[in-house]
């Protein structure tokens, strides 16, 4: 629609740009990319290399003409760019709320006359594509809330598309609440400027006129020009009530309607999708005008007033449009509009699992390769080697790399459904993937594996194994023939013998078994019988010499009816085996669950009665490699955590029983106390008591984090209460307890935030005469294991020590144990923290608590937690020291807390 004939008042600006000593802002980060020196613009803004943020690209010069003269430009650009290349921007401490603009020159730097097209991530979403064949330069700009201490601006090649090409970076603050209407609930959300104009003027502002360096761009370009002036400019607007804070030169000039009755705004979108808008209004006329507002013919405010001397904004959300026109519609005197900014709406994908990062992490350390394994590993692009569905990491493949073993890191993959390390140097069982129970192919061959292991039938959902080319020997176990949905078994070339397991004889089912010893669901069907050492060549004795033909022929005869026999005997004594097996199993499932019934539990829950609290498992409220948690209500109102493991897992299983099994016979007030359980034919629910105030992790880094900051006192509580629920594990039940498991997620906090160990699954009870150690399968979550055991598989109490030492110093530093940011000697926590805390140097204690903190309390809690992750275990603390030493720091801080006059 044209936009009619308007006239406009505007301020004098002149004065603004008198010549003055500027400062560089605090928080403004400029980067000319390419440049080897750093600067100062006209407008005293420092310009640095960009060297510093980025290890990746190329440099040149770019030589074009501006108006009538020559100039230059340094930029950087990207020739191996199949991975995402990334610059690092430092945004702790900044702002929570940062302007990312960015600026991509060609110029046709590289004489190929061929300009590139790419894409563009900030953090975990792809935010748009340049192409500069058709505008050159092309500049961007986003808003984005910051969550982390770093965010990562990455490029994406194209195929075919050219070398991604920058110019310059700039990181710039914005006020604190600005745009909250668009982002304020929706943490997984961000802004891309599409549209920013300064209503009534003809020149583009920025700093120092807009202190945040915003660019106010002239509205020329989107309605005529024919304008006049002559109104009476107030200069004193009460700025406060606007959060966006735009500069008052901004709002001092406007774009009037004279003599019509609408005037419109038409701006070209890219593309469909949700967009911000917001309107700025400024009483700079002599009277109070009235119109009506609308987007793309619809109403969004009828008859606003925009009152003399006063300013305000409105905002609106318009989803799904292609196109965008504002109209302002004459009620009552002419509308006036200041200001307007446009911004489409940007989807952030989910972040992947701390985890799960932490896990891929230790695993791209072990095999001593550099994978480029940084940021998210799902968004904006999935890492080499992995592929996901949504933020779930799915499928990894890492063959011909030298593991040498499967970790038990591999088990915190918990979304896997494909893994391939074929060629990967294993050797021993197979081990530490039955928690993996998504895992729908598994590909171990090419390597030295000489044992099926005992987790394999964990994996309930396997359809693909893959073992050939190993040094597999012995039998087939039957647990293999339990794997119903298995499709595809691959025992070519090993050492295998013996028959076959008969469940494994199906339809559905191909086995390829060639290159064994021996291996056939009939033992007559061997190609070697005689090879096969567990089963002797019948001999035959012939007594009557005559007949020497007809002799010969019997003994053929009644040596292949030998055969069949023995056969046929061994046939029967493998199934007489696996039945009395199968049903010992079930009569040790049967007998167990009878037992069970006998411990103290507080209640036996019927899967009925645990539907109905749980409202049919409406409310998630956690997950994990055991199965997931429910809010759930009792019938006399209390509220409930239910935990429900994975159906048909004997990993689930074995750790359900044991945690029933603890929880029924130890009672303390800081450890979670079991309310009941649920044991039904497929059903293995744990119901406990629910704590509200959430897990330490979740209050140090998680939602909570959000919205309350843990004091220092807070956390010296909550460690003794830990360190209290731990003593009483190690030292106040017989036989001892090793919780195996200490972490911050197994942390959990009351309404009170008084603290409680959780979580008994995989614990081990000690008798004195194991005092010294227990030899046992190593489990324990990357980043809290004790290395000691880890390489010795020697379970100690110590374990538990080292752990907690992990979670004392996650109080300390706020920070987790493994990161996948910041540099490379900082990545392992304890590596990282421990020799600044031993030495007393507490810069690197959690910038929230900084100042709030006695010193000697902190450096008692610093040298008992450095203490604590000793890598040799003599040389760490008992729990029963770790606790002294934490309450003695509690009530110092407390003392001090009091000197001073704050509260706790």
């Amino acid at each position: 629609m044209e936009l009619h004939r308007c006239y406009y008042s505007w301020f004098l600006l002149s004065a603004l740009f008198i010549t003055v000593a500027f400062c560089d802002p605090d928080g403004f980060l400029s980067l000319s990319c390419g440049e080897n020196t750093t600067y100062v613009d006209s407008s005293n803004i420092t310009w640095t290399p960009d060297g510093a943020y980025i290890s990746a690209g190329d440099v040149a010069t770019v030589h074009f003409q501006e108006g009538s003269s020559p100039s230059t430009l340094p930029v950087r650009f990207f020739p191996d760019s199949l991975l995402r290349k990334c610059y690092k921007l430092p945004v702790k401490n900044v702002s929570s709320l940062v302007l990312v603009r960015t600026q991509f020159v060609y110029k046709n730097y590289d004489g190929l006359n061929k300009p590139p097209a790419f894409s563009v991530s900030l953090g975990r979403a792809i935010t748009t594509t340049v192409n500069l064949s058709n505008t050159d330069p092309w500049i961007e700009e986003f808003i984005w809330t910051v969550d982390k201490d770093i965010v990562s601006l990455c490029f994406h090649s194209l195929t075919n598309s050219g070398f991604p090409v920058i110019s310059s970076l700039e990181l710039r603050p914005l006020p604190q609440g600005a745009y909250i209407d668009a982002l304020g609930d929706f943490p997984n959300k961000m802004l891309r400027k599409c549209y920013r104009v300064n209503c009534g003027y003809n020149w583009s502002l920025r700093y120092p006129i807009d202190l945040y360096d915003r660019i106010w761009d002239a509205d020329e370009d989107f309605s005529p020009f024919h304008v006049s002036s002559g109104f009476d400019i107030q200069a004193n607007f009460n700025m406060s009530v606007l959060k966006e804070s735009p500069p008052a030169a901004v709002l001092q000039t406007g774009r009037v309607l004279a003599r019509r009755n609408d005037m419109t705004y038409n701006f070209p979108i890219d593309h469909q999708g949700d967009y911000h808008i917001v309107l700025y209004f400024a009483g700079i006329l002599p009277v109070s005008p009235s119109f009506d507002i609308l987007i793309n013919g619809y109403i969004v405010q009828s008859n606003y007033t925009v009152n003399r001397w006063e300013v305000s904004s409105l905002f609106f959300t318009m989803k799904g449009i292609d196109s965008l026109n504002i109209t302002l519609k004459t009620v009552h005197y002419y509308p006036i509009i200041n200001a307007l900014e446009v911004y489409e709406i940007l989807e952030i994908p989910l972040e992947t699992s701390t985890t799960t990062v932490s896990a891929l992490q230790v695993i791209q350390q072990s095999t001593g390769l550099h994978l480029d394994w940084e940021d998210d590993p799902c968004s904006p692009k999935s890492w080499e080697h992995i592929e996901c569905e949504g933020n779930l990491v799915t499928s990894l493949e890492l063959s011909d790399v030298d593991l040498r073993s499967i970790s038990p890191t591999f088990g915190d993959l918990l979304d896997l459904k494909s893994l391939d390390l074929h060629n990967t140097s294993l050797a021993g069982e197979i081990q530490n993937i039955g928690s993996l129970q998504h895992l729908k192919k598994l590909n171990l061959s090419f390597n030295q594996l000489t044992a099926f292991g005992s987790e394999l039938e964990d994996l309930i959902n396997l359809q693909v194994l893959d073992l050939h080319n190993n040094s597999l020997q012995g039998t087939v176990p039957d647990s293999v023939g339990e794997l119903k949905d298995l499709h595809l078994l691959n025992l070519e070339n090993n050492k295998l013998q013996g028959p076959l397991p008969q469940a494994l004889n199906r339809e559905s089912l191909q086995v390829l078994s060639s290159g064994n010893l021996c291996l056939s669901f009939t033992m007559s069907l061997c190609n070697d019988f005689s090879k096969n050492p567990t089963i002797e060549t019948p001999q035959v004795t012939v007594f009557t010499p005559t007949k020497r033909k007809s002799h010969k022929r019997l003994a053929i005869i009644l040596g292949a009816v030998g055969v069949a026999i023995v056969a046929l005997f061994l046939i029967f004594i493998s199934v007489f085996l696996y039945m009395r097996r199968r049903k010992s199993g079930d009569t040790y499932a049967s007998r167990t669950a009878a037992e069970m019934k006998n411990w103290n539990a507080a209640k036996v829950f019927s899967y009925k009665e645990i539907k109905a609290a749980t409202n049919n498992f409406k409310e998630v409220i956690g997950r994990g490699s055991f199965g997931s948690v429910y809010l759930g209500k009792l019938p006399d109102g209390k509220q409930v955590a239910v935990k429900v493991r994975f159906d048909k897992t004997q990993l689930g299983a074995d750790s359900f029983i044991n945690e029933v099994s603890l929880l029924s016979h130890i009672s303390h007030s800081n450890l979670v106390s079991l309310e009941g359980f649920c044991h039904e034919s497929k059903q293995q629910i744990l119901v406990y008591e629910y704590l509200p105030g959430g897990s330490l992790a979740d209050n140090l880094y998680g939602a909570m984090s959000k919205k309350l900051t843990l004091s220092w006192v807070r956390r010296l509580k909550i460690a003794v209460d830990a360190a209290k629920g731990l003593d009483y594990l190690h030292n106040g039940t017989e036989p001892r307890i090793i919780h195996r498991d200490v972490k911050s997620s197994n942390i959990l906090l009351d309404a009170d935030m008084n603290a409680k160990v959780s979580d008994f699954g995989l614990s081990k009870q000690v008798t004195q005469s194991d005092a010294t150690h227990v030899s046992t399968v190593v489990k324990g979550t990357a980043g809290y294991l004790d290395p000691e055991y880890y390489s010795t598989r020697q379970l100690t109490e110590k374990s538990d020590i080292y752990s907690f030492g992990v979670v004392l110093l996650e109080l300390i530093c706020g920070r987790e144990p493994l990161s996948h940011s910041g540099s490379p000697d900082s990545f392992n926590l304890v590596l990282w923290a421990k020799p600044y805390l031993q030495a007393g140097a507490f810069e690197i204690v959690d910038e929230s608590i900084k100042g709030t903190f006695d010193t000697e309390s902190m450096r008692r809690a610093a040298l008992i937690a450095s203490r604590s992750v000793e890598r040799d275990a003599l040389r760490r603390p008992s729990i029963a020291e770790v606790l002294a030493e934490l309450k003695d720091a509690y009530s110092i801080q407390l003392s001090y807390l009091a000197s001073e006059g704050l509260a706790n």
